[in-house]
């Protein structure tokens, strides 16, 4: 057998066709096509076609845990999750993880702080809510303590802030729904009950 073509392909121009005697047999992205020191006239046994193939398949594997982060961050078990959900096998899944955290496309510390600082600008989110939402993304509790920090005045803000943004909403005029809401975003109701007491001072 022998490799007879190598083409770029038209709808993903990251990745090329090879073919063997004429006839399409994988396909390979750029990176792992330099890497695999394949070439046009080169003879291959069938073992090395079934290896060929196999990293054609992990290769494409690979390429879509790139793309489901490109979407946006992850943490390490969103994509360990998402590759069990495509069949990829558990050596496959730890080397990807393994790739991706080495090119810092895969950092729990860094999104951990992005998603906290996202939380508390936007939403003005407790630390108690953060945690759980980060804990559900299967985070470490030693990273989350060190992306949310233990800062008491942040906190006070961050619910003082919500209470300012929440009071223009006519159903919020009401203390007792916006205490519910508040207890809701994961803050304490003595805190709450200060902070609607004395909102300058809190």
């Amino acid at each position: 057998m022998k490799i007879t073509k190598i083409t770029q392909q038209v709808k993903r121009a990251n990745r090329y066709s090879v073919y063997v005697d004429e006839t399409y047999s994988f396909s390979l992205s750029e990176t792992a096509l330099l890497d695999s020191g394949i070439s046009s006239g080169r003879e291959l046994t069938d073992s090395e076609l079934l290896a060929f193939k196999q990293l054609s398949q992990d290769d494409k594997i690979y390429g879509q845990a790139l793309r489901y982060i490109a979407m946006r961050s992850h943490t390490t078990w969103e994509v360990q999750s998402y590759m069990e959900r495509k069949g990829s096998p558990p050596g496959l899944i730890e080397e990807t993880v393994f790739k991706l955290t080495d090119l810092g496309l895969l950092d729990d510390l860094k999104y951990a702080k992005s998603f906290a600082s996202d939380r508390r600008l936007l939403r003005s989110s407790s630390k108690r809510k953060i945690t759980a939402d980060l804990r559900a993304k299967r985070v470490s509790d030693s990273i989350i303590r060190e992306a949310i920090g233990s800062d008491p005045d942040e906190e006070r803000q961050a619910l003082a802030a919500m209470i300012v943004r929440k009071r223009r909403q006519s159903k919020y005029q009401d203390d007792q729904k916006l205490m519910q809401y508040l207890a809701r975003q994961g803050y304490g109701y003595d805190d709450i009950k200060r902070a609607l007491r004395s909102p300058d001072d809190y």
